[in-house]
């Protein structure tokens, strides 16, 4: 592994690694597709559609999903789905009147709680509280 070197030091001589690029996935634009599809559905001659695939890369599974992309829905079909948690209306609904619910028993509580110190400041000023809720039980 190692050998003296020409100004009579040592040299280490390291073997040299490759690093593989991970290979990225291909992403075609509905307008690609489309026009793809166009020019497979234009194609008569044997060969035509094998050249077709051969030249772009492509394979012949990936026309078949394109075209029953086609099929299902135009260019809805073949745009780029968004990815990730779908928005749920419901969802943000019900956080919201939880953020509400929540909000309100706090004043609740407050008020509650002012309530109190006032019965209790009356009770020791001696004054007479009036009962403007006598079918509300204690």
């Amino acid at each position: 592994m190692s050998q003296e070197g020409h100004n009579g030091k040592e040299e280490i001589k390291v073997p040299e690694t490759e690093v593989v690029v991970k290979a990225k996935r291909r992403q075609y634009t509905a307008d690609y597709k489309l026009r793809i599809l166009k020019e497979i559905d234009s194609c008569q001659g044997n060969g035509d559609i094998g050249a077709v695939l051969r030249r772009e890369g492509l394979y012949s599974s990936m026309l078949s999903k394109w075209k029953d992309q086609r099929d299902n829905g135009a260019l809805d079909g073949l745009s780029a789905q968004k990815r990730g948690p779908k928005f749920d209306p419901q969802a943000a609904e019900l956080a919201l009147m939880k953020h509400d619910n929540d909000r309100l028993r706090e004043r609740l509580r407050q008020a509650e709680l002012i309530i109190d110190v006032q019965k209790k400041v009356a009770q020791l000023l001696g004054v007479p509280l009036e009962d403007n809720n006598p079918g509300i039980a204690k």
